[in-house]
């Protein structure tokens, strides 16, 4: 009796917690509202969408929120309950975030959720035929998803929820880099250093002569390192080489960790230098770039100065999980096998931890490759030596134990099984095996590269398959795994009696 009461406590927390975060969300979806204010007409097309979303968010939060009627004096969430929430807030959030889709006429149910699981992750995959023909405010509610989801959804709303008690919740989120020991703080810090860095690049790319709206949406998305764009050719159509280079950018600024950025602010150069994260992650940009503009001389590109232009570009946008393309894949990319295979590396391997990026991400590299040298040099030492594997990460030094290892090849062993499946499913509706491969990849390490199997009129089973990679993949399987877990031995306590 006593464990079920602990329990029913627990879930009341839940609920309550949920219930704020709908509640503040809830403001979140009328921010597009706002937009009328400079496209009036929009007011008819799409701002009365936004406010049936927003109320319907409102009326969730306060159906959480109210639900439990006992008094909750103490909020302390453990990573348990963490999971609990971020895997609901991240799953009810994307439900409610397809409604402006939905009540705008822009979308049906399938399609709306694929635009916004694909926002909130980051990924950039888009069932938008033509950007033209969608509202303004849809553009601008798109780039929003995906700034907040860089960020961290639970964590930068959140973190004004539960306050400096949520480390749970920090943790099971994918956190591991508390920039400040204080969780609401860290929160606070990574809002404001993401918020600087969003108005710095609209400045940029309004000065390189973008228009204000689409340098606002593109700093959204680049410096979420999402890929919603404004124009159907993405980055490329604008065929500017300064845009182009303030997005790779912001692009890198958004795959570098937060507690990287933290220590630049503090003018903790040493700590910078000890950092292996950034550092590897310049490393295989620069050789992806090589390798792509040697190899795609003649396949792919006409001249030196376009293999190295086109290849830099694609490269990084690949590897830290943006998605924003200056070429067309399904022109003449076909005819380059290597360049397509180096791309999709790229995209499995990922940007930073702690980052906005996806894939395996290369604190994870970094650490195996540690491991790796540190077992190497172990046969040509004294068999009584005692070594610790240390690394660096933000600002503090931490020490590489079995606990971590063991994690980092469950998330890659989860990956990869993941991974498998999904390209198995894409290759079973008819589909290549080097395009299904290439989406899959984009898919579930949350970039947006296509190939051309993600469109309007792809299946409904494949875009289905693509939400479960996009959505896994943000998520890091290991939250969904703890989350799914909890709720299912909860469940049974219950019936068990």
């Amino acid at each position: 009796m006593v464990f079920k009461a602990v329990l029913k406590s627990n879930y009341f927390i839940i609920m309550k917690v949920l219930g704020n975060l709908f509640l503040l969300f809830s403001l979140v979806l009328l921010f597009p509202v706002l937009f009328c204010l400079f496209f009036p007409e929009e007011f008819s097309t799409a701002g009365y969408a936004f406010i049936l979303s927003a109320a319907s968010s409102a009326v969730i939060g306060l159906l959480l929120k109210y639900i439990p009627r006992n008094n909750l004096s103490q909020e302390v969430v453990s990573i348990r309950e963490g999971a609990v929430i971020v895997l609901f807030s991240w799953t009810i959030g994307i439900f409610v975030s397809s409604l402006p889709y939905i009540f705008s006429g822009t979308f049906d149910f399938t399609h709306a959720i694929f635009e916004s699981t694909s926002g909130w992750t980051t990924t950039g995959l888009t069932v938008v035929t033509d950007t033209h023909s969608v509202p303004k405010l849809i553009l601008v509610w798109r780039s929003v998803t995906q700034f907040l989801g860089g960020a961290g959804f639970a964590i930068i709303m959140m973190g004004s929820i539960i306050g400096p008690r949520g480390f749970g919740l920090y943790h099971a989120e994918g956190r591991v880099d508390n920039v400040v020991p204080n969780v609401k703080q860290s929160a606070r810090i990574i809002a404001r250093i993401y918020v600087i860095y969003a108005v710095a690049g609209m400045i940029a790319l309004s000065l390189t002569g973008m228009s204000i709206f689409e340098a606002f949406n593109h700093s959204l998305t680049a410096l979420a390192t999402g890929g919603f764009s404004t124009r159907n050719g993405s980055i490329g159509e604008f065929n500017s080489v300064t845009i182009e280079i303030v997005t790779i950018v912001l692009m890198f600024l958004g795959a570098t960790g937060f507690g990287i950025h933290y220590a630049l602010w503090k003018r903790d150069f040493k700590a910078i230098l000890k950092n292996g994260e950034p550092w590897l992650l310049l490393i295989i940009a620069l050789v992806s770039t090589i390798l792509i503009a040697i190899n795609g001389l003649g396949p792919a590109f006409d001249s030196v100065g376009e293999a190295v232009r086109k290849s830099a570009f694609q490269s990084i946008s690949a590897l830290t999980g943006t998605g924003f393309s200056t070429v067309d894949f399904s022109v003449r990319w076909p005819g380059f096998p290597l360049g397509m295979f180096i791309l999709t590396v790229l995209m499995i391997l990922g940007g930073c931890m702690d980052s906005t990026s996806g894939g395996l991400k290369q604190y994870r590299i970094f650490v195996l490759l540690k491991v790796i040298i540190e077992s190497l040099l172990s046969f040509v030492r004294p068999r009584n030596t005692v070594s610790r594997i240390e690394i660096w990460k933000g600002q503090a030094k931490r020490y590489i134990d079995e606990n971590v290892i063991r994690e980092i090849l469950l998330v890659f062993s989860l990956y990869m099984i993941t991974y498998t499946v999904g390209v198995t499913i894409l290759c079973g509706y008819g589909f290549p095996v080097r395009d299904s491969m290439f989406e899959f990849a984009s898919a579930l390490s949350g970039v947006g590269l296509s190939t051309g199997i993600t469109n309007f009129t792809a299946p409904t089973g494949v875009l289905w398959t693509l939400i479960t990679g996009m959505f896994l993949g943000r998520l890091e399987f290991l939250v969904v795994l703890y989350a799914v877990t909890k709720l299912i031995k909860d469940a049974w306590t219950v019936i068990r009696g």
